[in-house]
């Protein structure tokens, strides 16, 4: 099928950060006809209700961008919710795509996906061989799960349905609740806070050793509306932009783009999660997309117009 302007796409989360990105995206190609519920709307975890408006609606494309997301404590808090509704979320969506033969499917999930200690850069074929990261196994089985049902409906049926696997997003439209954010608005609000209050230091967790990479979520929504215009031939990408920094560098760089004076300290009391996450995002780059967002202009630009 050859996506054009007019194509129904239905966004799924089209509130949330990705979901968002993602209807900016297609409005700046032009696309005219896209669709999103609030959750108010539809509970994507009941079935009947999530066939009766893909029916109605018949979407020519469907972007999964709704999830249940937070960070290591919500994680480590609620295991059985993050394994469930993330499941009940992707399955409804998935199998009524595929009864109702819809063209085109966007399944997007994260990086945690892949094995705790796996060599570094992430390869798409490193899934499933080692265990995961013990902090958010539960959310990555969970997208595990859809990984495998995009996999076995390309092999099954045909089906032009494709899982993107972004590395760590930040940008408009993120969480900066201290409890349930991840690391990099967490420190934006953290940082932002201690300066406002002329506090002399802020506390991070952990060693601030670990390396992470780090993607402005308006290049992932570009890999996603390309991965609908363009013919990829594998089930499964990694959405990656090399930018890799320790925790550290990380906390230096947001205290400086706040202006924020003070000590850093870190809590090694706390845990550090995965050593290193690079993603290996060559197969996407080889296929066409590349990254263009740096990461000091995208936090300059997110922290100008979020605080």
């Amino acid at each position: 099928m050859m996506v054009d302007h007019n194509s129904k796409i239905y966004i799924t989360g089209h509130n949330g950060m990705v979901g968002s990105a993602c209807w900016r995206a297609l409005k700046d190609k032009s696309y005219k006809n896209i669709i999103g519920y609030s959750s108010k709307d539809l509970d994507l975890r009941d079935q009947k209700k999530v066939f009766e408006i893909i029916k109605s609606e018949k979407p020519d494309v469907i972007i999964n961008a709704a999830a249940r997301v937070g960070g290591i404590l919500e994680n480590s808090q609620k295991p059985y919710e993050f394994l469930m509704d993330n499941m009940l979320i992707q399955n409804n969506l998935i199998k009524t795509a595929h009864e109702l033969n819809i063209e085109k499917f966007i399944f997007l999930g994260s990086s945690c996906i892949y094995p705790k200690m796996a060599p570094q850069p992430l390869k798409e074929k490193y899934l499933l061989t080692g265990p995961l990261e013990e902090t958010n196994q539960w959310y990555a089985i969970a997208k595990i799960s859809g990984v495998k049902l995009i996999e076995a409906l390309r092999e099954q049926y045909n089906r032009d349905y494709i899982s993107l696997m972004p590395t760590n997003l930040y940008g408009p439209g993120d969480n900066y609740d201290l409890e349930t954010s991840h690391v990099l608005p967490a420190m934006l609000r953290k940082f932002h806070e201690a300066k406002e209050n002329n506090k002399s230091e802020v506390i991070l967790w952990g060693t601030g050793n670990p390396k992470r990479e780090f993607l402005h979520v308006d290049d992932l929504a570009r890999a996603v509306v390309f991965s609908i215009e363009n013919p990829l031939s594998d089930s499964l990408y990694n959405i990656g932009s090399l930018m890799e920094v320790s925790i550290r560098e990380l906390a230096e760089l947001i205290s400086k783009i706040v202006g924020y004076d003070g000590l850093i300290k870190w809590d090694q009391t706390k845990p550090d999660g995965t050593p290193r996450k690079l993603m290996d995002s060559s197969k996407i780059n080889l296929a066409g997309w590349k990254v263009k967002i740096d990461l000091k202009k995208g936090i300059e630009s997110l922290y100008r117009n979020q605080f």
